[in-house]
């Protein structure tokens, strides 16, 4: 079972998608990153947090109930997209919630920049394609001065190739999970 942990709607539940193809981040492992945001951030409160590859949509949802002003969650697959519309109903978060290919969506410049952005791809997902996105968030200028980025991934995996404008990394494994946390360097320090 997958619920958000903290903030005003804590406790309610969210529906996961069937099947093996997404794997939540889990209670423990989203716990222990709100708790690094928190501690790097102050608070969620107000800030534009952007949720890439959202799946059931618990991180970006986790974060509306903790606070943030905007959240957006981009989900591939049209049917657990739709999921994720229904999960915040659920939880009463308001969220924008985009159909379509990670890449797709960051190859376009975003309204406004995001403080945190979270990405979780399907293991699958070659070091290049991640590498691309990374690449985006700082190209196309989705990413406000000291944004915080954090990439999940298995244990096992590489590195991500980071691109130029951030700086880190920070690793943290919970068992299978390692958390790679960055910065956006400061606008006047970058390229």
């Amino acid at each position: 079972m997958t619920r958000i942990i903290g903030g005003s709607a804590r406790g309610r539940r969210l529906r996961t998608p069937t099947g093996d193809a997404t794997r939540p981040t889990s209670d423990r492992v989203r716990e222990a990153l709100f708790s690094a945001l928190e501690s790097q951030l102050g608070s969620l409160h107000g800030l534009r947090v952007l949720d890439l590859y959202a799946g059931s949509g618990a991180v970006g949802l986790e974060a509306g109930s903790r606070g943030a002003a905007a959240v957006t969650l981009v989900e591939q697959d049209r049917r657990t997209a739709a999921l994720v519309e229904e999960n915040a109903r659920t939880v009463g978060v308001e969220a924008s919630v985009l159909a379509q290919p990670v890449a797709r969506v960051l190859a376009t410049a975003p309204r406004a920049p995001y403080d945190v952005v979270f990405l979780d791809p399907p293991y699958p997902l070659g070091e290049d394609e991640l590498a691309e996105a990374l690449g985006l968030l700082v190209s196309q200028g989705w990413l406000s001065d000291g944004a915080a980025v954090v990439v999940e991934r298995s244990a096992r995996s590489v590195e991500p190739a980071w691109p130029g404008g951030l700086e880190g990394p920070r690793i943290k494994k919970y068992g299978e999970t390692v958390l790679w946390y960055v910065r956006r360097r400061p606008l006047d320090e970058s390229e």
